[in-house]
């Protein structure tokens, strides 16, 4: 029998979050349509956050308001706070997602608090979110080291993401943010979480900095998840961890999952045609080595 796979695409918000480049909200909705023409139905759109802190998801207003929406198709945002819940759910938005940290340090770095007062945050987002019929997701960073920190002990990350699950998050995506991670240390860690959440409350979120993404997302398949995160062309980076590249590129996911009979609904073709439409947009490379060798085949 075919496995299903979900794949979550963040290319729209975790993606262009840290472009140096104004990215206009015309190309914004457009990279978000062709995403959703190549078949993804999670498709991560902007974050409510201030603009101060993250200038490039300014428009994130203009954006819902621009969307298309299709039927079948779920549009989630990041938002850090009860404000930034609100703000989006007056936007429209009817699925959130809330992050915090594997690692105290990042947790401070990040978003100036510990990783204990980060969670505290999010309960009333989660009441409210309960009230109103949104659906919310949690993220975990740093799941396998943190640039400040170094390696994360597995039972840190299983903490923190039980939390968040017994908090109310109907899933909890689980993310190398500086994609140090191999099937070596992502297993461990998946086993000490898998402890505490269910498997299917889980997702894995690797960045593909030491060119480990793919394997660690065969290594979580093989382990049991059924849902993983990504990022057209394999756009983004983190801010705050120096040198980290972008998530595994989407091309790379969907290719590798079709290798293993697992069916995602996605097409290849028009997905590797959206990220070189949107890596000529940002006048960068292709971070998909999938995208690229498709595209030098038919040239």
């Amino acid at each position: 029998m075919m496995e299903q796979v979900r794949i979550v695409e963040v290319g729209p918000r975790d993606g262009l979050q840290n472009e140096k480049q104004d990215v206009s909200t015309e190309i914004k909705l457009e990279l978000i349509e062709r995403l959703a023409v190549a078949g993804l139905r999670d498709i991560e759109v902007t974050s409510f956050v201030s603009p101060k802190w993250v200038p490039q998801m300014a428009d994130q207003a203009e954006v819902m308001r621009g969307l298309r929406r299709w039927a079948g198709v779920n549009y989630p945002v990041l938002t850090p706070n009860l404000k930034g819940f609100e703000a989006a759910v007056a936007e429209g938005a009817s699925e959130v997602a809330v992050f915090a940290s594997a690692s105290e340090g990042f947790s401070q770095k990040n978003i100036n608090c510990s990783i204990d007062e980060s969670i505290d945050r999010f309960v009333p987002v989660l009441d409210a979110a309960k009230r109103q019929g949104v659906k919310v997701r949690g993220y975990v960073s740093c799941v396998i080291a943190c640039p400040y920190d170094g390696a994360i002990a597995p039972r840190q990350v299983a903490h923190v993401a039980a939390r968040l699950y017994e908090l109310g998050c109907y899933e909890v995506s689980l993310g190398d943010t500086i994609g140090v991670g191999t099937p070596g240390s992502v297993l461990p860690m998946l086993e000490a979480v898998a402890a505490r959440v269910p498997l299917a409350a889980l997702a894995g979120h690797y960045h593909d900095t030491y060119g480990m993404a793919t394997a660690n997302v065969h290594a979580s398949y093989d382990f049991g998840l059924r849902v993983f995160d990504s990022s057209v062309a394999g756009l983004g980076g983190c801010p705050y961890a120096k040198g980290a590249t972008g998530n595994v590129a989407t091309e790379d996911l969907v290719y590798l999952l079709h290798g293993l009979n697992a069916s995602t609904g996605i097409d290849l073709d028009a997905l590797v045609d959206c990220g070189a439409w949107i890596s000529a947009q940002l006048g960068r490379e292709n971070g998909s080595r999938v995208g690229r060798a498709v595209l030098a085949k038919r040239s």
